[in-house]
């Protein structure tokens, strides 16, 4: 990825991280401003608790809602049963601090080039600067290490002596202590009665000498100058001076290039599982924000799209590695104190959408964070449960922070939705079907999945009209419905996605105990259940129902297509076993985008994987080409707007799913690839049944492909309309061919 100029804002910048440390790189040339992030930087003004004896209202909640007094009912709603909104300044994840840099000898710069190398994890800005007497090379490198966790940055020139510079410490708000000891410069704050923060740079110059300047280092003269950078929080325990001022001792001790040789290593364990190969054209030649230019004017450019999926691994590498906090709204960078949303951790689809690439697209091991940060939410979780709905389990709703909150509040059109659980739980499932650790799904998988599906037990009711378990009272995530006496209501009985994500509960948790060996009367109750659950129904234009009875929506065109969740990322609705419902996912589609839908950039990539599951490659692409057009910045970063990194994760894992699928049962190979993509290969893409597939194809058909064992010992393919099994486990690695699918 590279620019001809800097970047003219922080969201067109290019973020680096090593999962838990990052910055944002805008690349000015006379000043250069580096927004620093730590991921655990989080204020604390308040707390959000379980309204006492909000359980005490439901069965009256429900009542009003059986009989269609959704006014009444929302009203108690949120007299009883939701919490308020903290008041202004609510918790939220924060920068940690900036860093300026002022080139006092800079002025224009010619030559200039700004660039992310994926494959090494590194970030470079090179210009020519100067008159002719005193003309030089500046060259800046920027990576974030996992190994020393530091930030190193390296200024230099191609001639001694030219590098003058003042560097200092800055965060906006709050009041922030900073001081400048020896060659270091150290910023602490308590931030917004949250955790404690402290962040240091050191200054190591080559030539020329340094001295402190008002708070900050006046660099002269210097060959070269290399900054460390180091951040920490008391957020886990622990004095972060400490912390900070040992891990920049020991980053300090080595050189740049011998940290960055370690550097590359490691993040190449995580990068170099998975290379894609789309084909190239002209544009190829182009810089990155030309490129998406010319895609907004009809250009055909896949090897952007091979870039773009690479761009989606690293951020996920880089916002979430093993033993970091999860990747929030965006990622870990943020700008200032007052991010879009709080940049917290919103589970009615935008944090669960940043992990769809982890398994697909080889990085498992960065699928951990959003795991064990969900196991921690379980007592809170609990607690919610009994003090909200009187049941037991486990119970979260549309959003939490890192204080790990996990009841509902604000408003009913998105606070009355408690059904977090199920889906955060699919995950856990997900992780073991690609990867096969039975130890895992014993003692992490299951349990979380049971707690969420004993709390879908007990919140289910009998509908007085048929006699079928109906959840509520709930929402669909974040629309509204119009009722008969034409009030905009939000609050129902049995919204379609709700039960479509029982229905994955429970069916994950069966099949999870019977390969355990394990709760055969649960497994007999859940059973039960979902014989009796409301079935999820087509209206009469054709259309699956968001709401039970037909209501129509408030807004047509809405970001949120909840009721398709069945489709993806549930494994509810197939081609084999419910055409019927699929045919009515496309109504669905079809009238979502007729009426404004997919304005938002994650959502956009939400409906790309849409298609891939419904086979249509042609029209996935389509919209793989909108989300370019309508909501990608000259960065590649996604714009809801603004900036959301879910969009990002979302849309790659579209990409990964035009070209393998394994929910329905069946490795199926290419099945939406589009015409835009004629030939290609792509290896390392990983499973369910813990295989890794391999592919290539010429002029739209299968040249060849190769599965590699994973736990289990057989595999259903399927290349079109033809299926054939085979065993890779007893055999090693199978390959087919096209050919391979036409004996009978």
């Amino acid at each position: 990825m590279w620019y001809k100029q800097p970047a003219p804002q922080w969201d067109h910048g290019i973020p680096i991280g090593n999962g838990r440390l990052g910055a944002m790189i805008f690349g000015g040339v006379a000043d250069e401003r580096i927004v620093l992030n730590e991921e655990s930087v989080w204020s604390r003004n308040g707390e959000y608790a379980d309204k006492v004896g909000g359980h005490a209202h439901i069965d009256e909640i429900r009542q009003l809602l059986f009989a269609g007094r959704f006014a009444d009912a929302e009203k108690l709603i949120s007299e009883k049963l939701l919490g308020k909104r903290l008041p202004a300044g609510t918790n939220c994840y924060q920068a940690l601090a900036d860093l300026n840099i002022h080139f006092p000898d800079l002025g224009k710069a010619d030559h200039y080039q700004r660039e992310l190398d994926l494959e090494t994890a590194i970030t470079r800005v090179t210009f020519q600067s100067g008159d002719w007497k005193n003309r030089a090379e500046y060259t800046r490198e920027m990576f974030a290490s996992a190994v020393d966790e530091a930030i190193y940055i390296r200024l230099s020139a191609d001639k001694p002596g030219m590098l003058n510079c003042e560097l200092s410490l800055s965060r906006p708000g709050g009041a922030p202590s900073i001081t400048a000891e020896g060659a270091e410069i150290h910023l602490y704050e308590h931030v917004g009665n949250g955790v404690k923060a402290h962040g240091r740079l050191r200054v190591l110059n080559a030539g020329g000498s340094i001295q402190q300047v008002d708070g900050g280092i006046h660099v002269e003269k210097a060959d070269s100058v290399l900054l460390v950078i180091t951040g920490a929080t008391d957020y886990a325990g622990g004095d972060p001076s400490e912390l900070t001022a040992q891990q920049l001792n020991d980053a300090s001790a080595r050189s740049f290039d011998k940290a960055f040789t370690d550097h590359v290593a490691e993040y190449q364990r995580f990068y170099n599982r998975f290379s894609i190969d789309l084909g190239e054209t002209e544009a190829a030649k182009f810089a990155t924000d030309e490129r998406i230019d010319a895609i907004k004017r009809g250009s055909n450019d896949p090897a952007l799209m091979v870039l773009y999926t690479q761009f989606a691994r690293y951020l996920l590498i880089s916002s979430s590695r093993p033993g970091t906090m999860p990747a929030n709204l965006q990622g870990i960078w943020v700008d200032g104190v007052n991010p879009p949303w709080n940049s917290d951790y919103h589970v009615n689809i935008n944090m669960q959408m940043n992990y769809w690439t982890a398994e697909i697209l080889n990085l498992a091991d960065c699928h951990d964070p959003f795991l064990t940060f969900s196991e921690r939410l379980l007592p809170n979780g609990h607690k919610t449960a009994a003090e909200m709905y009187g049941c037991g389990g486990f119970a979260a709703h549309h959003t939490t922070d890192a204080w790990l909150f996990t009841t509902g509040f604000g408003k009913p059109n998105y606070g009355m939705w408690p059904m977090a659980g199920g889906w955060v739980g699919s995950h856990f499932w997900e992780h073991y079907l690609h990867g096969g650790d039975e130890t895992f799904l014993r003692e992490r998988g299951y349990p979380f999945m049971k707690a969420a599906a004993l709390f879908y037990l007990d919140y289910l009711c009998v509908h007085p009209d048929t006699g079928k378990l109906v959840s509520g009272p709930s929402i669909s995530p974040e629309n509204r419905f119009i009722a008969p006496d034409g009030y905009h209501a939000a609050v129902c009985m049995g919204p379609a996605m709700d039960h479509q994500i029982i229905h994955e509960n429970f069916t994950a948790c069966i099949e999870a105990a019977t390969l355990l060996g394990m709760d055969e009367d649960f497994r007999a109750e859940l059973t039960e259940a979902l014989a009796r659950l409301a079935p999820v129904e087509i209206g009469e234009d054709g259309r699956i129902l968001e709401w039970t009875d037909g209501v129509k929506e408030v807004s047509p065109g809405h970001r949120h297509i909840s009721h398709l969740f069945g489709l993806h990322p549930g494994r509810q609705y197939t081609w084999q076993q419910t055409p019927d419902m699929m045919q009515a996912a496309v109504k669905v589609l079809e009238t979502r985008l007729a009426s404004g839908g997919g304005h938002t950039g994650w959502s956009r990539s939400w409906i790309i994987n849409f298609y891939a599951r419904l086979l249509d490659g042609n029209t996935a692409h389509e919209n793989l080409m909108l989300l370019f057009r309508k909501s990608m910045m000259p960065s590649m970063l996604d714009s809801h707007p603004p900036f959301q990194i879910d969009g990002n994760f979302g849309g790659a894992a579209g990409i990964a799913e035009m070209l393998v699928q394994s929910h329905a049962g069946e490795l199926h190979l290419l099945p939406a690839l589009p015409d835009a993509w004629p030939k290609g290969n792509v290896k390392g893409l990983r499973v369910r049944g813990g295989f890794t597939v391999d592919l290539s194809w010429d002029n739209g058909q299968l040249v060849e492909a190769v599965i590699h064992p994973g736990f289990q010992e057989t595999a259903t393919m399927r290349y079109g309309d033809r299926v054939k099994l085979i065993s890779p486990k007893s055999g090693g690695a199978v390959t087919m061919t096209a050919a391979c699918f036409k004996e009978r």
